[in-house]
């Protein structure tokens, strides 16, 4: 998935401007597609450039600020991506390499790790629930934007789908955090046994 779907996906609730999608980004599509504000602003001009937005000026006191709107060819681009098969990405994650070769490191720093995967994915889990469960109520700021939109008889579907992506994500997190225990558990095994200590 690269970046301009998930800002065509985050734009299809409602125009923002560039302030706008960045605060709005961390809070909904963000959770799916982390990206910096330095990475945005120079998509959406692209985005803008490729006709897959449509940009308007608006006066705001003495400067001016841009609004960003999905075009007919960027709806078209993303239920094209929607309606594309897609493969699974095949995974680069650092902490399941550095897991393979713990040995290496001293027991306390190989502790140290896995206690914060633990402290990570425990807030990580709990921040995806109060979404999950903002979207169930349509409390959730940028839904009830896209819902104010669309007609009621298709509410239900928006809300089932988001919630549907919050609890995989949740699974994910609750997975991470028993697996990071497990290898506390293992850590502490395996000194007993005097097979894992200190380096000297």
């Amino acid at each position: 998935m690269s970046l301009r779907y998930a800002l065509l996906s985050l734009l299809t609730g409602q125009p923002k401007t560039g302030y706008e999608i960045g605060k709005a980004f961390e809070s909904s599509v963000g959770h799916v597609w982390h990206a910096a504000d330095s990475q945005i602003y120079p998509e959406l001009r692209r985005m803008e450039a490729d006709g897959l937005l449509d940009c308007t000026e608006q006066a705001k006191g003495r400067t001016t600020r841009k609004v960003y709107a999905v075009s007919a060819a960027g709806e078209r681009a993303l239920r094209d991506w929607l309606s594309a098969p897609d493969r699974p990405v095949r995974s680069r994650d650092p902490q399941y390499l550095r897991a393979a070769y713990l040995e290496w490191a001293d027991p306390a720093a190989a502790r140290a790790q896995l206690e914060e995967y633990v402290r990570h994915y425990t807030e990580q889990r709990d921040l995806l629930r109060r979404t999950r469960d903002s979207l169930l109520d349509r409390s959730h700021p940028v839904l009830a934007a896209r819902l104010a939109r669309l007609p009621a008889e298709q509410h239900e579907a928006v809300v089932a789908f988001k919630a549907f992506a919050y609890a995989g994500m949740i699974r994910q997190a609750e997975e991470q955090v028993a697996w990071a225990r497990e290898g506390l558990t293992l850590i502490d095994e395996l000194e007993r046994s005097g097979v894992y200590a200190t380096a000297d």
